[in-house]
């Protein structure tokens, strides 16, 4: 199972929060590890809402070098309470233009803090027993495509992304049964290619856990709501190459073609566009790619699908 990198995610973080006010830029953090009782004095600030914007700011470019900002994040009074409280702020104006860059760049800082507690073994299936992924939901549930609602949306995947990444059947459970699904097919839809990236990423990890296989293969119109986006992703990939994205796109579509049923679907689902050269230069020089995609061809001819196409022929025929 491939293993999906924030680094890119955390960078264009870094990126949108050094376009922050100037009060924020007046208070970046020194590059030397801080010690743990001036990480505990920038916790205690966010009670205080003057200092609140610094602190969020300050910790959340602390999240990388210091291993246990987790635990004091979720053990220290309020904390978890008061990023939420800053999470719910932007409710109010989400479907406004009062939607400025100043308020996303806080709003995004908590979310960042959250994904940290979202991250840490010892705090993770803390934040899924309080239900904190709902406070999340609003975000994911926006059609908009500016810019603020863009980086509201990566960073929520992103917490979401954090708690799958490792393999676990409660976790998968709790976001079924919380209704996520719906929530990244329509970031799959209307986000950009990193959110695009994250969400099939967390598709791809609830696939993983029988629950999460059953739950698209026991219905039909689950099944086609997926294949339909996934589609129409790949159809995209043709004019907007993306290696990453389309190595989960895959995934996915292997992890759909070990039920029976999932291959009969494919008969009237499975994108042509996976034979279309650009998609095959794409993978070409990727060995674990043509594999899978390879086995993706084999489960379905196994399931009456008829001879699987030979990709390496396919491959031969293309130009160097």
């Amino acid at each position: 199972m491939s293993n999906f990198s924030f680094a890119e995610w955390s960078n264009l973080l870094d990126q949108w929060g050094a376009s922050s006010s100037s009060s924020n830029a007046d208070h970046k953090p020194e590059k030397a590890i801080p010690t743990t009782t001036s990480v505990e004095k920038l916790i205690k600030e966010i009670e205080n809402p003057v200092t609140r914007e610094h602190a969020l700011f300050a910790l959340s470019r602390y999240r990388e070098i210091r291993a246990n900002l987790a635990p004091l994040l979720w053990n220290s009074t309020n904390t978890i309470y008061l990023l939420l409280e800053e999470i719910t702020t932007a409710y109010l104006v989400m479907s406004s233009p009062d939607l400025v860059a100043r308020a996303t760049n806080n709003v995004c800082n908590a979310l960042v803090l959250l994904q940290c507690v979202a991250s840490h073994p010892d705090t993770r299936m803390n934040l899924i027993k309080a239900n904190v992924p709902y406070y999340l939901y609003p975000f994911l549930e926006a059609k908009n495509k500016e810019k603020q609602y863009e980086y509201l949306r990566l960073t929520s995947l992103g917490i979401i992304g954090a708690v799958v990444k490792v393999d676990n059947a409660e976790i998968v459970h709790f976001l079924l049964q919380s209704e996520i699904v719906p929530l990244c097919l329509r970031c799959m839809e209307v986000g950009n290619e990193l959110s695009k990236t994250v969400a099939t990423f967390i598709i791809q990890k609830i696939l993983v856990q029988d629950e999460g296989l059953r739950y698209f293969c026991s219905f039909a119109e689950r099944f086609f709501a997926l294949t339909r986006v996934m589609g129409t992703m790949v159809d995209k990939l043709v004019g907007e190459p993306s290696l990453r994205l389309l190595k989960h796109i895959i995934r996915c579509y292997v992890r759909l073609s070990d039920c029976p049923r999932a291959c009969d679907g494919f008969k009237i689902s499975l994108p042509s566009k996976f034979m279309d050269a650009t998609i095959l230069n794409l993978i070409r020089d990727d060995p674990e790619a043509l594999e899978w995609l390879g086995q993706l061809f084999v489960n379905i001819a196994t399931g009456n699908r008829g001879s699987p196409p030979l990709i390496e022929e396919t491959l031969s025929i293309l130009p160097s």
